[in-house]
């Protein structure tokens, strides 16, 4: 029998599948309800696109409803309009207002109740406790505070767990906070990981011997040899989470075997962004084309990879912010497994996803950033590498060249030979596409190996990008 202390919130975390599914259900159809009375955007969503609202009784009701997309809220919120036509509640119960990066233009805008803070609290909570943590670990948070969400969500669930936070925002705090208070876990990213680890090196202090107990990676993808290669280098567990100013908190437990989404606050389904829709579902107001009809067709079966569609689920009473409904979240994901987690856990689980931002297309082949993190991370190129790369895509219609700039421990003892090789080993084995393009030399792969500090990317502020489309 599981242990109690290993859940937030056991009697749902555990659900059986059938019960799972009927509770999803109950917040669907509040959720949908709510939406029509609360949001100017849903009410006239619903309204143009002749949907009854009670006619969404389940989750599997959703896959009728058109997609919307980060621009469709751009397109709902100043300058564009001049009401936030997302926002779901009356100010008086909006607590704060938050903004997404902004990364690729206008940010987006997210109020927030109380109603959606415990709501984050708890999907965060119940990470943690996947995890193993206890309330005498100390906890180093690495990301950012501010107008987004991840940091002071991760925080207050860490309080809510009487886990002990240091609020250090940046992992380039001095290695004296680990000797100091002997932290037992770091929440950050893989580089970061690797980039602490190196500078507790040269201050006489080993990874494998800090207090260290596990490491909490979060904010970008990451390749699988990238991960094994921080567990390496640290000795202890990396674990895996996802989340956004969205709401999709979910998390990595101690089985590393997918992420579980919390089913019962969002919902998450795949579909195929190549199927084609329906144009005249667009919306005529404020609405871009890309939030059109997509039918149940569109959906994808466990196992295959698509789009992450999102859906925030309400308890009845419940007041949010900003409600999404069929939300395109830019990233990629697949269902891994529905069934029984070795955790005990029920809820479903998904594949480290990834980010359409961080994809090219090459001759109709998807290319992501963590297929070319695979190849640099090969357990043999380590011994050469530090792990700090940077790739660029030229070329056209018909030739294409992929230029790898990777970062070398010691340039005058560099086997590139042995870099080229499990590199192209790693990367075209899982495309058969590519791998005859290549040896009919209609694709090129060039290698650029530079020395520490060199990479363009040191020149630029805020995140490294690792693939750059230069055609």
């Amino acid at each position: 029998m599981k242990n109690n202390n290993l859940y937030y919130n056991k009697e749902i975390e555990t659900m059986n599948r059938g019960d799972l599914d009927s509770l999803i259900d109950e917040k669907v159809k509040y959720t949908i309800k709510y939406a029509y009375e609360n949001s100017k955007f849903y009410k006239k969503w619903f309204d143009k696109n002749k949907i009854e609202i009670k006619s969404i009784k389940t989750h599997e009701d959703l896959k009728e409803l058109p997609i919307i997309t980060g621009d469709t809220i751009k397109k709902n919120q100043p300058p564009s309009t001049n009401f936030f036509n997302f926002k779901s509640a009356k100010n008086k119960n909006i607590v704060t207002i938050h903004e997404t990066s902004g990364t690729t233009g206008t940010p987006k805008s997210f109020f927030l109740t109380e109603n959606d803070w415990e709501k984050y609290i708890e999907k965060y909570a119940r990470t943690f406790k996947s995890q193993a943590f206890k309330s005498n670990d100390y906890l180093i948070v690495c990301t950012s505070y501010g107008m987004n969400i991840g940091a002071e969500s991760m925080s207050l669930a860490a309080k809510k767990l009487k886990i002990t936070t240091i609020p250090e925002g940046k992992c380039t705090f001095p290695i004296r906070i680990l000797k100091n208070y002997k932290p037992t876990s770091i929440v950050g990213s893989i580089f970061k990981f690797l980039r602490l680890a190196e500078r507790m090196k040269e201050n006489k202090l080993d990874p494998q011997e800090s207090s260290i107990k596990r490491l909490i990676a979060g904010g970008e993808s990451f390749s699988e040899e990238s991960r094994e290669y921080i567990e390496e280098i640290w000795g202890v567990d990396v674990y895996n989470t996802y989340g956004s100013t969205e709401g999709t908190m979910c998390g990595e437990c101690t089985e590393k075997k997918g992420i579980h989404v919390p089913e019962d606050l969002i919902h998450l389904d795949i579909y195929n962004s190549n199927t084609e829709t329906d144009p005249n579902m667009r919306l005529e107001n404020n609405t871009p084309d890309s939030n059109l009809d997509c039918s149940e067709s569109c959906f994808l079966k466990d196992g295959k990879e698509g789009k992450m569609i999102l859906t925030t689920l309400l308890s009845k009473e419940d007041k949010a912010g900003t409600l999404l409904i069929n939300y395109d979240t830019d990233d990629s994901s697949s269902v891994i497994t529905r069934k029984k987690c070795g955790c005990g856990r029920t809820h479903m689980k998904i594949d480290n996803p990834t980010r359409d931002a961080e994809t090219i297309n090459i001759f109709g082949n998807s290319i992501n950033r963590v297929d070319i993190e695979a190849g640099v991370f090969q357990r043999e190129n380590m011994e050469y590498l530090t792990g700090e790369y940077e790739s660029f895509l030229y070329g056209n219609e018909t030739e294409n060249t992929l230029r790898i700039s990777v970062e070398c421990k010691d340039y005058s003892n560099l086997n590139k030979k042995i870099v080229e090789d499990n590199f192209l080993s790693s990367f075209l084995r899982k495309n058969n596409d590519l791998k005859e393009k290549y040896y009919n030399d209609e694709f090129e792969i060039i290698f650029n190996f530079l020395e520490k500090g060199k990479l363009e990317f040191y020149k630029i502020k805020g995140r490294p990008k690792r693939l750059i489309d230069r055609r």
